[in-house]
């Protein structure tokens, strides 16, 4: 599989700017795996085609402001921060621009709140930092930092919240895990009073999810690990559902890949790391369905959802969400593939 596989024509102008003016107001495509139908809604509809049958499993990480602007001690550089992973106790790694002025001993200085040392050098423009500070970390970082929207968004984010899922709460990510911004809290209590069990892992969205890739042999593309966590609860619930046969509606790509890097005969509670890379030709063990939004040419996340739908269904649903002013990327619509 080439990367050209995988690649479409996007016009600047779909690319979302902003969230929709209400979570659940955003566009639904419907793609149905059954006889490749593709119909339109909106995202209130998706309580339609969940059932007490279903068991949703969302990501429940919680976007930390994790870009930061610093001056390089001595010469006075920028230098761009955005924290990616925190290895162990205020240690970090981080994607670090320009990355060739920081070596090993450089120390940046965000105001007076905080230093960041460098104690390590990774490849792709990734440091590793010992962070100095006095008092707590998540505080220093509300000060400082600003949230890491992506690239291609613009636009200023004028309510920091909608970057954030409303099911929110454990600190972690450098990204939302964005399938999940569509749901409110009243659609989930709705759900709920259907019958839809909704289940809660954690992954903390870094690199792996948003590393683009490079090379044009899919196959050798490398992910970057990112920790996820499976409480007792959550794997108890969800091996509940795998001996009672109930479906497993993933929301969002970061939650489907936890699911399928757990799953090995049952579910396993804990904090562990994943590279998991799904592409076509992969064989899911445990996840029935997705609820996903749509993504970036040449992405791994586009693979991920051809493996599940396959590529040709895949390429003719964009191409029709391109024909019908579908919003794309982070901000965008969303996408059920059932």
């Amino acid at each position: 599989m080439r990367l050209s596989d995988f690649d479409f024509n996007l016009p600047k102008d779909r690319i979302a700017q902003h969230p929709s003016e209400k979570r659940d107001h955003s566009r639904l495509m419907i793609l149905d795996r059954s006889d490749e139908s593709i119909t339109h809604e909106h995202f209130y509809n998706i309580k339609n085609h969940l059932d007490q049958d279903d068991v949703l499993v969302i990501n429940d990480t919680k976007v930390i402001p994790a870009r930061l602007l610093g001056i390089k001690e001595e010469t006075d550089a920028l230098i761009e921060v955005l924290l990616l992973k925190e290895t162990s106790p205020n240690i970090w790694d981080a994607m670090t621009k320009p990355a060739k002025r920081v070596k090993i001993g450089t120390k940046i200085h965000f105001g007076t709140l905080l230093i960041a040392e460098c104690i390590g050098m990774k490849d792709e423009g990734i440091r590793t930092f010992k962070m100095l500070y006095e008092g707590i970390f998540i505080e220093i970082l509300e000060a400082l930092g600003t949230m890491p929207l992506p690239p291609y968004i613009t636009e200023k984010l004028i309510e920091k919240d909608r970057y954030q899922t409303v099911y929110a709460k454990d600190l972690g990510s450098a990204a939302a895990p964005t399938a999940g911004l569509h749901f409110t809290k009243e659609l989930l209590e709705e759900l709920k009073q259907k019958g839809v069990e909704i289940v809660p892992i954690t992954l903390h969205v870094g690199l792996g999810t948003f590393k683009p890739v490079s090379v044009d042999n899919i196959l050798e593309h490398h992910m970057h690990e990112e920790t996820y966590t499976m409480t007792l609860e959550s794997a108890n619930k969800l091996n509940s559902a795998i001996q009672n046969k109930k479906r497993i509606v993933c929301v969002g790509t970061t939650s489907l890949r936890t699911i399928e890097s757990n799953f090995n005969e049952k579910f396993i509670p804990g904090t562990f790391d994943t590279s998991i890379f799904i592409y076509p030709g992969y064989q899911f063990k445990a996840v029935s369905r997705l609820i996903t939004n749509f993504h970036l040419p040449k992405s791994t996340l586009i693979m991920l959802v051809s493996a599940l739908a396959g590529t040709e269904f895949i390429k003719k649903a964009y191409l029709e969400a391109v024909d019908t002013h579908y919003r794309f990327f982070s901000f965008g619509d969303a996408m059920y593939i059932k």
